[in-house]
């Protein structure tokens, strides 16, 4: 389907905005996050009060472009004409997160098959690893109220997730709230291979668990580690990589 280009006819900060957003949808398909088209990622628009970028519902993630993305506003409205739908419960979710969180720059929510199995788990997210010790600094979890289309769930995820980055959608996912884009990537890639290493962890013999003394001061050590850079350490290298496979998402 032929998609008119956006490129000009928004602002510049939107447009780098919807660049970006293309860009981590690409990602969440070349590293096999997705659920056909029934996942979601979202991001508000600067200056625009109450406005956000997602998905249009029905397309596959690796054919998502800067202009395809659409524009809506917290009741669900279309703001930027589409020939694509918004999938309601993907609506729910991340309005819910974005109505109480101003540091909301992107949430992201995936329904992997580590990511479900995990959320299955009494134990929920053991400390076992290093990348899970990351995810406890800021875990938090939603009991699970069936396919997310009502808004009085809203408050109780609102309430759970409280300040927290990590989310655990029992028997459903996982959702990550990131500073920017390039930050929900490696949010959710540390949340992800955290559920995959546990998953085939548990399939061995008895676990250890990191001591309790090394959990503290995660942030400093995180900042440490990434020279102060934070997500964007990584972010121009994985562009680079995009621009290698398939610079489309940027049309």
């Amino acid at each position: 389907m032929h998609i008119e280009s956006l490129k000009g006819k928004v602002s510049d900060v939107e447009w780098q905005l919807r660049v970006e957003l293309a860009a981590l949808y690409r990602l969440t398909a070349l590293y096999g996050w997705t659920d056909l088209v029934f996942t979601h990622i979202s991001v508000p628009v600067p200056g625009e009060s109450g406005h956000f970028l997602i998905n249009p519902y029905g397309m596959m993630f690796e054919e998502i472009t800067a202009s395809s993305l659409i524009k809506i506003d917290h009741q669900c409205n279309k703001v930027s004409p589409s020939p694509f739908s918004v999938t309601p419960a993907g609506f729910t979710i991340h309005s819910a997160v974005h109505a109480v969180r101003e540091d909301a720059g992107c949430v992201m929510h995936t329904h992997t098959r580590a990511g479900v199995a995990v959320s299955t788990q009494e134990c929920g997210v053991l400390p076992i690893t290093q990348q899970s010790i990351f995810v406890l600094n800021s875990l938090a979890y939603h009991d699970y109220e069936g396919v997310a289309l009502r808004e009085d769930e809203k408050v109780r995820l609102q309430a759970n997730l409280g300040s927290c980055d990590y989310l655990m959608l029992r028997n459903h996912g996982l959702l990550v709230v990131g500073r920017n884009v390039a930050d929900a990537f490696l949010k959710m890639y540390t949340f992800e291979n955290t559920c995959r290493i546990q998953i085939d962890a548990q399939a061995g013999g008895k676990l250890i668990e990191v001591d309790p003394s090394i959990r503290r001061n995660l942030d400093a050590v995180f900042k440490t580690a990434t020279k102060g850079m934070g997500a964007e350490i990584a972010w121009p290298a994985l562009l680079r990589k995009l621009d290698r496979l398939d610079p489309s998402y940027k049309d």
